[in-house]
């Protein structure tokens, strides 16, 4: 006697299901595996329903767009428990980037330089995009090249973990560059970062726009 098919929490979860199963499947013919993903050949649909009762499972199309249909024998309501435990560790583990902005002066010293990059690697191991820019006042304009000498700097000072999303522009009175963190590098451990990492440093300022860009500003 063929066992029937468990039940998915009422009504509405029913109505919500993405695949069919059993006397849903309307094709003549499907191609069915095995729980275990075995091929059983192209089948009429009888003889696979036939199958899945045999084996108090489910029949369910798991592929309705192949030609023909592809459908596992399964216990669906297992598959559908097993299949939603995935989806929530993916995104318990899934890592929300956002873009954090450091900001920095023409004649920015060193010791500004070094603190703010520090805040830039944090960001980069974190997995956030750096946006890094030097403001030009005044006549100061007239010479970007300060700007590129300090932004190559910040460039080279984190290569270890990031690489260029978007090379070097100019925006308005703005000289900016884009860091992606690097994904096979951002798994180093936080204790290979450099002494007096951005963890030991105040924080920065609170988001600034909508798009959850924070800054390390001046």
């Amino acid at each position: 006697m063929r066992r029937p098919s468990l039940p998915l929490q009422g009504p509405r979860v029913e109505s919500q299901r993405k695949h069919k199963i059993n006397d849903e499947i309307g094709a003549p013919e499907l191609r069915v595996v095995d729980s275990t993903g075995a091929p059983l050949g192209i089948l009429p649909r009888r003889e696979a329903l036939r199958i899945a009762a045999e084996r108090e499972l489910d029949l369910v199309e798991i592929a309705p767009q192949a030609n023909p249909p592809v459908c596992k024998i399964i216990d669906y309501g297992k598959f559908v428990y097993e299949q939603q435990k995935r989806e929530k560790q993916q995104k318990k583990t899934q890592t929300q980037t956002t873009l954090k902005e450091v900001r920095f002066k023409a004649g920015t010293d060193t010791h500004d330089f070094d603190f703010k990059t520090r805040h830039a690697h944090q960001f980069l191991v974190e997995g956030h995009k750096v946006k890094a820019t030097v403001m030009f006042k005044g006549r100061e304009i007239l010479h970007k090249e300060l700007g590129e000498v300090l932004l190559q700097r910040f460039i080279d000072a984190l290569a270890d973990v990031s690489k260029i999303d978007q090379p070097m522009k100019m925006e308005g009175r703005f000289l900016g560059v884009l860091l992606a963190p690097e994904s096979k590098k951002t798994a180093k451990k936080k204790s290979d970062m450099p002494a007096g990492d951005a963890t030991q440093a105040p924080s920065t300022e609170p988001a600034a726009t909508a798009a959850e860009q924070s800054s390390v500003k001046e």
